[in-house]
């Protein structure tokens, strides 16, 4: 290979590490803006799944309290309604002409005062369960008023740091779109899949204190040198960063 194309190459390779340290710089600003908004995004959504379901609770038990008050005033008219037959039935005892009038009569007065007794029961068990369903009504609507204040509250103030850091965000999102666009697919995937694998997004390092800044185990002094030339990627064989030497990019204005 001719000295001309080997220092083509060698540019080459250490374009490709400036681009994919700068990506990382922009990503790792990105995070650091995410990061800001901590687990709100996830505590908004978990409040509003949970107002989601007291909402639909709250209905379901205002709808069995109905039922039930709709149950007892039913009972209470069939009890009416009982009572009048007995009097009617009553009422005509003094009227009939032999024994078996009189016989079915008092059956069916027997019978009246049996669904009296029956539809009492009914009541009182409606009652009772009117009773707890509506302890729960009360105590559901206290909760789905405190979670929803929650939720107001929290989405308030996710809005506030989401209007903070938006502008900056969305600017930054288009420069790392812009320095992945100057990246090989190939690299592209494995800085993408690296920095899945990392806890803190990091798949580009710099050499710190002649250790990896992603995992801190030291480099052997022949591999920083190498590190130092820019003439090929080279990985830390510990964590699997790319590693580059701190001073690819010296001005990066990034915090």
């Amino acid at each position: 290979m001719s000295a001309k194309i080997k220092e083509k190459l060698d540019a080459s390779v250490e374009g490709k590490l400036k681009t994919l340290y700068q990506l990382q710089l922009i990503d790792s600003k990105i995070d650091r803006l995410q990061t800001i908004r901590g687990e709100l995004p996830l505590e908004v959504s978990d409040l509003e799944d949970t107002v989601t379901g007291l909402q639909t609770r709250l209905q379901n038990v205002t709808e069995e309290v109905a039922e039930l008050e709709n149950q007892l005033n039913e009972k209470k008219q069939s009890i009416k309604d009982f009572q009048a037959n007995i009097k009617k039935y009553e009422s005509q005892q003094g009227k009939v002409r032999n024994n078996r009038e009189y016989d079915a009569i008092t059956k069916e007065v027997e019978f009246q005062n049996l669904e009296i007794q029956l539809a009492e029961k009914r009541m009182k068990e409606a009652s009772v369960a009117l009773v707890f369903k509506t302890e729960l009504l009360e105590k559901s609507k206290v909760e789905f008023e405190e979670r929803s204040k929650d939720l107001k509250a929290k989405k308030s103030e996710l809005d506030e740091i989401i209007a903070e850091t938006e502008k900056d965000e969305k600017t930054l999102q288009v420069e790392s779109k812009k320095a992945a666009e100057g990246i090989e697919d190939r690299l592209l995937n494995a800085y993408r899949r690296i920095r899945a694998n990392t806890h803190n997004g990091l798949a580009v390092v710099a050499v710190e204190r002649d250790a990896c800044g992603g995992c801190y185990n030291k480099i052997p002094p022949q591999r920083q040198l190498d590190i130092r030339t820019n003439k090929k990627i080279i990985v830390c064989e510990h964590c699997g960063r790319v590693l580059v030497d701190g001073m690819l990019i010296p001005d990066t204005g990034v915090e």
